[in-house]
């Protein structure tokens, strides 16, 4: 049986997944000065972020799956201390190849965020499951929120090498921790590591519940991203030709999503995530009415983002409290479906900003992912979370989420 984790240890876990997921964003201010300090374009530099979410994915694919077979503390220390490493690489890179390879390596061991997650909602006491992944999921808000911000600043104070260093530091300390405080069980299973990397593509076919997930995450994610880019790009053009600073200044928007989700977390455990899943969405579609009216003022824009990040954040961690409530001892497999398929459609979202933008204007796109929102809302609800399914292969029994995780 499970042991339950303490408060201590969600909270560790929040920690650890906040400065890890950092890494994938923290040398984003930082490119222009890697670039002049490598002696390469801009172009070039710009791969950088990509190398890391294409890692990351990676690691969602292949290494989220270990959390369901190996112990929580060893395997978060073990990823962290790659983690180290491969920062530690990147801060040495000769050149661009060199960095880009070494944030490949840093965007998969980022993904032990995720495995935090994971972890916290496998562990979490009874009838506590959406809490414990909240508070994770606050963590990974503030690494993502604040990232920038302490990159830019270690920057300039230390310089980037250095700065990859502190990060380094950073998770080796995390390492240490999770060896010494995370549980030390192992989870059981009856499964070879290629043998789980093999069932992950059934588990969609044979869960409507997983299914159900994916797509109603990636409706809200899919605007999320939709938003976020557009606006960074209309705000930059005229009228307005905000500089980047003034235009990364709106993200701090993003702190009342990261302050509601311990909230949500309590209210999702009391009444049910898909009832938390619907309020959200609408709240996130509130705050989208409000930036389609108009970018002309900005405590408007500040007050509709904030709406929009704290909906799809908080409904993310009721959306995610779910899908391991289909099987806690399978949980790093089923994430591992749902986390890879839902940054992929939010990578659709991304790309499709800037046509969606030219060719509909600002207002147009906001309505698009209104739509999508709306479109969300309903189906999170949706009824198959009451039905039997069929149980993934080799699990010999059947997965029926409990009417709260």
């Amino acid at each position: 049986m499970t042991r339950p984790l303490p408060r201590s240890g969600t909270f560790l876990l929040a920690c650890i997944a906040g400065t890890a997921i950092a890494n994938n964003y923290a040398i984003q201010p930082a490119l222009t000065t890697v670039a002049a300090g490598l002696g390469v374009p801009h172009s070039v530099i710009g791969l950088v972020p990509t190398a890391a979410l294409a890692g990351c994915m990676t690691g969602f694919a292949l290494l989220l799956p270990l959390a369901d077979r190996l112990a929580p503390n060893r395997l978060v220390a073990a990823q962290l201390t790659a983690l180290a490493a491969a920062l530690a690489l990147a801060s040495a890179a000769p050149g661009a190849g060199a960095l880009l390879a070494a944030y490949l390596l840093i965007g998969a061991a980022a993904s032990v965020a995720a495995q935090a997650s994971s972890i916290a909602g496998r562990h979490a006491p009874a009838g506590h499951r959406a809490t414990g992944v909240a508070t994770v999921a606050a963590g990974m808000s503030a690494g993502i929120l604040l990232s920038r911000l302490a990159g830019g600043t270690l920057t300039d104070i230390l310089g980037w090498r250095r700065m990859l260093l502190v990060f380094a530091a950073l998770a080796l300390i995390g390492a240490i921790a999770a060896a010494m405080l995370l549980p030390r069980q192992r989870p059981h299973s009856g499964h070879s590591y290629r043998a789980a990397l093999v069932s992950l593509p059934p588990l969609l076919r044979e869960l409507p519940q997983l299914r159900w997930a994916v797509v109603v995450g990636g409706l809200w994610y899919f605007a999320f991203n939709l938003i976020w880019v557009a606006l960074a790009l209309a705000l930059a053009e005229p009228p307005h030709s905000l500089d980047p600073t003034a235009i990364g200044l709106y993200s701090l928007a993003g702190l009342l999503g990261f302050a509601a989700l311990p909230l949500t977390g309590r209210l999702t455990d009391r009444h049910t995530p898909a009832t938390m899943i619907t309020i959200c969405m609408l709240a996130a579609a509130a705050g989208t009415i409000l930036l389609a009216t108009g970018l002309n003022t900005p405590p408007t824009i500040a007050l509709g983002l904030a709406a929009v990040d704290a909906g799809c954040f908080a409904a993310q961690a009721a959306n995610m409290s779910r899908v391991i409530a289909l099987d806690p001892q399978r949980s790093g497999s089923l994430s591992s479906v749902y986390l890879v398929l839902y940054f992929t459609v939010g990578a659709i979202g991304t790309a499709l900003a800037a046509p969606l933008l030219n060719t509909l204007g600002w207002q147009g796109t906001t309505l698009t992912a209104l739509a999508a929102l709306l479109l969300a809302a309903p189906l999170g609800h949706t009824g198959s979370w009451q039905t039997r399914s069929k149980p993934p292969h080799g699990t010999g029994r059947r997965l029926v989420p409990p009417s709260r995780p």
